[in-house]
């Protein structure tokens, strides 16, 4: 490891030129050139001082020494069952401890944002040009010696390497905690609405807005919204199959679909989003999403005869909205946190705070989000088994089996464990683009994010894997731990106890998804109150909107199994990070 000036490289910029390519301030502080052979860390509002802002002053010393560590908190979280039962019957110390976890995590996140993707400092486009994701840390300058500042090697691993030693599924590793298949395609449909990259344009580029705006429901812009709706009570177009209300054939439609495959004209269907015709499972929600809507403007149709089309489907969708932003906080967030604490969606919880109601998407959480691992090999669909290629391209699948017992199979059905050397053959193609992608966006290094992101840096490979012989493979690789990759560190990381995943995506990924649905405008006191809704009946299908409801009150037969978690699972005791490469003669790998 190099640390400030007793590094010695070779590059076609000398290292002199920029001495902040070390990173040299911490805390948060700004490094700032000072002509050629010096720096100086601007320590700003972060509570430190000091030649690196490595000193606390003295109120954040208290504060340090009072702050129980992510770890701890986390263990707290996951045991003492009995105390998080009664914390959870007491309806204001529930309010309290969710009122902290809103505010804590959306604060670590910066409003508005500072970095786009061609600076290495401020500037006014990383606020005011949308067409970019946003940055949470600013990309490695281009005249670094390394491509992590100055730490690590010249040249980064092959990727083609890369993946076939870290990636490869060799044998389909289950979710531990019992997390559902029908949970994995929640995952993907939830957040194609925010992830847009606008790959014709670039890794930086996005397409359409900044959050949970229900695009993937109703189409990316007012000319397909246009084509979904059927300009009738609100409602959205559909067809009767089988009984069952099914999305219209797009060649009665015509929005822009997007196949990986080539398709049959009666299997492409106009759907919200272009990508969701290619997985039955992300038809299955497209779909119900689209049964809701229609049933919630019969609904409101009742309530308000007076009301115009346009203003059945406006309220509509904002009820939708509702629901989906309640369904992903206390159940879907409730099944990534694996807590005993019951995560609550109560917007009046931030009233007459601080809070800015505006967000950003940053590309680290598009990154982040890559949990591809989730998917299977195959799948039992009513007692059918499915290859992932027979699920490709092949949305009737769902219509062939009916909705309930669909969803009732995917419920039924372990997801896969986000981890090393458990991506499917049909996903290694993303992961390499992923990967190109970091490097081309100059992305900073795994340690660096989680300092970042108030997480103390791996001190070494076995910290980071809890494996040795990972460990080494990893060592090979980069040489340093400082030079780790950002999507490799999160892959490759050990599991927390009783967690789904590794440390660094929930202490990430929670303070992006907390402040980011938060952030919505219904969520606002202008927005948040029943008039927005149509009035009570409206109010009361956001405030007391489930899973199991949204999918059994669009069910004509009894309702199934609806479930982000398998019935009945038994989870094991929690086992060391599983690596084999081809070699490993047991399920489990080398320690």
């Amino acid at each position: 490891m190099c640390i400030l000036y007793t590094c010695n490289y070779t590059s076609s910029v000398s290292y002199a030129e920029n001495l902040c390519c070390s990173y040299p301030c911490q805390n948060g502080g700004v490094c700032l050139t000072k002509g050629f052979n010096d720096y100086e860390c601007d320590c700003t509002s972060t509570d430190f001082y000091g030649r690196y802002c490595e000193v606390p002053t003295f109120t954040k010393r208290i504060k340090l020494w009072l702050k129980p560590s992510p770890s701890t908190l986390h263990n707290l979280l996951i045991g003492n069952k009995w105390f998080w039962d009664i914390v959870n019957s007491i309806p204001f110390i529930r309010k309290f401890i969710m009122k902290r976890v809103y505010t804590i995590r959306s604060d670590i996140i910066d409003s508005p944002p500072t970095y786009d993707n061609e600076h290495s400092y401020i500037t006014v486009d990383a606020n005011y040009n949308l067409s970019f994701f946003t940055r949470t840390l600013p990309p490695v300058p281009i005249e670094c010696p390394t491509p992590m500042g100055v730490a690590g090697q010249t040249k980064l691993p092959d990727i083609d390497e890369l993946v076939q030693k870290l990636f490869v599924r060799e044998k389909f590793k289950p979710e531990p905690r019992g997390t559902s298949a029908l949970f994995s395609f929640y995952a993907q449909h939830f957040t194609h609405q925010f992830f847009k990259t606008d790959i014709k344009r670039g890794p930086q580029y996005q397409w359409g807005g900044h959050g949970v705006d229900m695009t993937h429901v109703y189409g990316k812009d007012k000319h397909d919204e246009h084509l979904l709706r059927s300009h009738t009570d609100g409602k959205l177009k559909f067809q009767t199959i089988n009984d069952e209300d099914w999305p219209p054939f797009n060649k009665d439609v015509g929005v822009e679909m997007k196949y990986i495959l080539p398709v049959q004209k009666d299997n492409d269907f106009a759907l919200g989003h272009s990508f969701f015709g290619n997985l039955p499972g992300l038809f299955m929600y497209a779909t119900i999403w689209m049964r809701e809507h229609n049933r919630v403007c019969d609904v409101m149709r009742k309530a308000h005869p007076d009301w115009d089309d346009e203003r059945l489907f406006q309220t509509g969708k904002l009820i939708l909205l509702g629901s989906t932003i309640r369904i992903t906080v206390e159940e879907y967030i409730q099944q990534l946190s694996n807590y005993n604490f019951k995560l609550l969606f109560d917007p009046t919880l931030l009233f007459g705070e601080p809070f800015q109601y505006q967000n950003r998407v940053a590309l680290e959480f598009n990154h982040l989000y890559h949990w591809h691992p989730l998917m299977p090999d195959d799948f039992n669909i009513g007692g059918t088994n499915y290859t992932i290629k027979d699920f490709l391209v092949n949305p009737k699948l769902v219509i062939k089996h009916g909705m309930a017992n669909f969803v009732d199979s995917l419920s039924k059905q372990n997801a896969g464990s986000i981890t090393v050397k458990n991506h499917g053959k049909y996903t290694l193609a993303v992961v390499k683009e992923l990967m190109k992608h970091g490097r081309t966006l100059r992305l900073q290094s795994f340690n660096n994010y989680r300092k970042r992101f108030n997480l103390p840096a791996h001190k070494s490979f076995q910290e980071l894997t809890g494996n040795k012989k990972l460990a080494k493979v990893l060592e090979n690789f980069y040489g340093d731990i400082d030079a780790v990759e950002f999507y490799v560190g999160l892959i490759t990381e050990k599991r927390r106890p009783k967690a789904v995943f590794g440390e660094t995506i929930v202490e990430m990924g929670a303070p992006y998804s907390v402040k980011g649905i938060m952030a919505n405008p219904i969520c606002s006191p202008k927005y948040w109150k029943p008039s927005t809704f149509g009035g009570d009946v409206g109010w009361e299908i956001v405030n007391t909107a489930t899973l199991k409801k949204l999918f059994c009150q669009n069910l004509k037969e009894n309702c199934p199994e609806v479930s982000f978690k398998v019935p009945n699972f038994v989870e094991e005791q929690d086992k060391p990070l599983d690596y084999c490469d081809g070699d490993c003669q047991q399920h489990g790998g080398e320690l």
